[in-house]
C-alpha cells in the first residue's frame, strides 16, 4: 500500500469509529491534542489497521506514534520487506 492509500483508510477510519470531522485530519493532526484519542481508541484503531493490512501489530510499534504521519509511516513500514 502507498502512503496515501494508508491515510485515505486512517482518514475513514477516524470519521467513522470516533467521529472526527474530515477537515481536522491532517498529517499533522496529533493523536491526543488535536483528535481526543485516548489509549482505549488507539487500541480499536490498531485493531482496525492489522484487519486493513492483515499483518499483526504489536504495541510497542506504536509506543511512539503521536500523529497521524507517524501511524501512516509505521502502518507503510509493516510492508517493507525486512
Amino acid at each position: 500500500m502507498t502512503r496515501e492509500e494508508i491515510f485515505t483508510a486512517l482518514s475513514g477510519y477516524l470519521e467513522e469509529m470516533f467521529e472526527i470531522p474530515a477537515d481536522r485530519i491532517s498529517l499533522e493532526a496529533r493523536l491526543g491534542e488535536d483528535l481526543d484519542l485516548d489509549s482505549i481508541d488507539a487500541v480499536d484503531l490498531v485493531v482496525r489497521l492489522q484487519e486493513l493490512t492483515g499483518r499483526k501489530i504489536s504495541p510497542e510499534q506504536f509506543k511512539t506514534v503521536r500523529t497521524v504521519a507517524d501511524v501512516v509511516e509505521r502502518v507503510h513500514d509493516l510492508f517493507e520487506p525486512a
